[in-house]
């Protein structure tokens, strides 16, 4: 069943009890519904990739990779403990991959 919304003021139109058509709280009231006011309607679309290529959405910064001596890493950060100590904020390096925790 379709739903039907008053002209007045908007509110969600009720089925009458024991008859056809519909009624809100503010008096108004439909016999019937003429048609549907919501139609829905798919339309096909070529698959079309939405990003060519994976995009790693971490910041880039400057950060001293211990491993390879790089200057620049991503970073995100993670809530390992209690909610109320802070973040832990990790670190991979641009060139190696090599991860690692920043303490500071």
């Amino acid at each position: 069943m379709a739903m039907v919304f008053c002209p007045k003021c908007g509110s969600l139109l009720l089925p009458k009890k024991g008859k056809k058509g519909f009624k809100c709280s503010c008096g108004y009231s439909q016999k019937e519904l003429d048609e549907p006011m919501i139609k829905e309607s798919i339309t096909e679309t070529a698959d079309v990739p939405v990003v060519d290529k994976e995009i790693d959405p971490s910041p880039l910064v400057d950060a001293k990779c211990h491993k390879c001596g790089h200057n620049k890493a991503r970073f995100w950060t993670v809530q390992t403990r209690a909610s109320d100590e802070p973040e832990t904020k990790f670190l991979k390096c641009e060139k190696c991959g090599h991860t690692w925790r920043d303490y500071n």
